[in-house]
């Protein structure tokens, strides 16, 4: 009889084509030929409350956590075996009985710039109209351009590029990690640096989730990257420290480099006027390390912003 393993993902085109990204890896992990990915890994597509929520920031509806909770609610109800996630939609503490188990290698953790008309957000003429429904997103444009108008965009990848076509606004920032993975790159008329204004934590990698009585199994551990595993862990530990959700300007951004974890960490004020930021280097990082250097830098930015980290 064939093995098999059920995965759990939301419904929209992106979330299907990184599942089943995901989902050819574990199969070969697991020993079988991905083009029988359907048959031995089906996927279960699972429609989140976030994902019915189009017309208000997620804030106003509970934060990000709607869009992995009936997710999870079908893992530890036996429904689906694995469950995989874009990391950023991921809160920072884990659900008891389910485990973060593995993390395959990152996509470019950056965000990009789209226009019909202009090719980076110091091109847009004064009061032009900047989409996005990232509270973090908006912080670092206003903090470079106060004059720009932001404008809430959601709905998926397709959906906000219709709108900016539409004229709904004149630009949008998106993570390039989500266009590279549909096809979309000539969309993008340039990149954030993540070193002057840094990504969402965790932002281009995706995580497979599991229970935790489950976590030991051998194919876990093939589909696994380190380097991966080592940034996000840095990044989500600053995330931990701030509490960061849909309720505040959080940023992380970590590099692994010649044996050397390098992790840059910001927050900021709603309209981009106070930035808090801090960076540091470690030598010969581990995920325990890593992540401890996380929650070190955050908590420092904590300590210094006080209660102006939360923005609304």
């Amino acid at each position: 009889m064939t093995a098999k393993l059920t995965i759990g993902t939301r419904g929209s085109k992106l979330a299907l084509t990184q599942c089943g990204w995901v989902q050819r890896g574990i199969v070969a992990a697991m020993g079988f030929d991905p083009a029988r990915a359907d048959e031995i890994a089906p996927l279960k597509v699972i429609t989140t409350t976030g994902d019915r929520i189009q017309d208000r920031r997620l804030i106003e509806a509970g934060g990000k956590q709607l869009f992995t909770k009936e997710i999870e609610e079908a893992l530890l109800s036996g429904e689906v075996d694995v469950a995989v996630h874009s990391l950023k939609d991921v809160p920072a503490f884990d659900i008891p009985g389910l485990s973060l188990c593995a993390f395959p290698v990152r996509e470019d953790p950056r965000d990009a710039f789209l226009s019909p008309r202009y090719a980076t957000i110091a091109d847009l003429p004064p009061g032009a109209r900047l989409g996005t429904a990232s509270l973090r997103r908006q912080a670092q444009a206003l903090a470079q351009r106060p004059d720009l108008e932001v404008v809430m965009i959601r709905g998926n990848v397709d959906t906000r590029i219709a709108k900016l076509k539409a004229g709904d606004c004149d630009a949008l920032l998106l993570a390039a990690a989500g266009l590279n993975r549909l096809g979309l790159e000539h969309e993008i008329r340039s990149f954030v640096d993540a070193d002057v204004f840094a990504s969402a934590p965790g932002q281009g990698a995706l995580a497979i989730q599991c229970r935790t009585s489950d976590i030991g199994q051998d194919w876990i551990k093939r589909v696994h990257h380190e380097d991966t595993f080592l940034r996000i862990r840095a990044e989500r530990g600053a995330l931990e420290a701030l509490e960061a959700s849909c309720r505040t300007a959080v940023g992380a951004y970590a590099t692994v480099a010649d044996g050397a974890l390098s992790l840059f960490v910001e927050a900021l004020s709603s309209d981009g006027r106070k930035r808090w930021q801090r960076r540091e280097t470690i030598a010969g990082p581990t995920p325990d390390t890593a992540r401890q250097l996380g929650l070190r830098l955050g908590l420092e930015i904590k300590a210094e912003a006080g209660p102006e980290l939360i923005l609304v």
